[in-house]
């Protein structure tokens, strides 16, 4: 599967729902295309974004976050070890 497609996004969007996150897709002034509320567990991406620019910007929270690996599916899972392995071959 294409990780620029939709359903790889919607794979990822599965990933911060198991992990208790709110994510919104709106439109607003963010410098970076997406806003984090910690407190909340909420992300905030730019509604206007294209799949692949959506896939981006949840990539760049997911390598910032913390997870609790015991709420993951085993495709959320695979999805995390993706997204660990592409940060740190860059």
């Amino acid at each position: 599967m294409s990780k620029s497609s939709p359903a790889y996004l919607k794979k990822m969007e599965q990933l911060f729902k198991e992990n208790g996150f709110k994510l919104r897709y709106e439109k607003g002034t963010f410098k970076s295309g997406h806003c984090l509320l910690l407190e909340q567990q909420v992300v905030v991406v730019n509604k206007f974004y294209t799949v692949e620019t959506k896939i981006s910007a949840l990539s760049d929270i997911a390598r910032e976050l913390v997870w609790n690996e015991d709420q993951l599916s085993a495709e959320s899972k695979k999805v995390l070890s993706d997204l660990r392995q592409t940060s740190l071959s860059l």
